[in-house]
């Protein structure tokens, strides 16, 4: 079970549960394959919608990477997401947004 306080975002890939964070060697994966702009760039694409495919898919793999999976871009792209793109692209924001946002202070 992914556990959001340590920025780790569940993805069902070909049904079964996997954990995926983006860790700093995850980050530093992520933007050295990029193949435009840094990761402040991809975060402001995700922002404003403008994001690719490609973009979805770095991230997926990066965070699902961070999380100890051993997979490559071949096996992801190959793989069935559950909840399907729509749910790829979602989790791949919140991957971004647990990444570089401070947890609220508890009340």
């Amino acid at each position: 079970m992914a556990n959001p306080w340590a920025g780790e975002v569940e993805v069902v890939l070909n049904g079964a549960p996997l954990v995926a964070k983006l860790t700093l060697g995850a980050l530093a994966e992520l933007e050295a394959g990029l193949v435009t702009g840094s990761l402040l760039d991809l975060v402001e694409r995700f922002e404003s919608g403008r994001f690719s495919t490609r973009d979805v898919i770095a991230v997926l793999l990066a965070g699902l990477r961070g999380g100890g999976w051993r997979g490559s871009a071949a096996d992801l792209s190959g793989a069935e997401i559950g909840g399907g793109p729509l749910a790829a692209i979602r989790i791949a924001a919140e991957l971004l947004a647990r990444a570089f946002t401070l947890p609220e202070a508890e009340a």
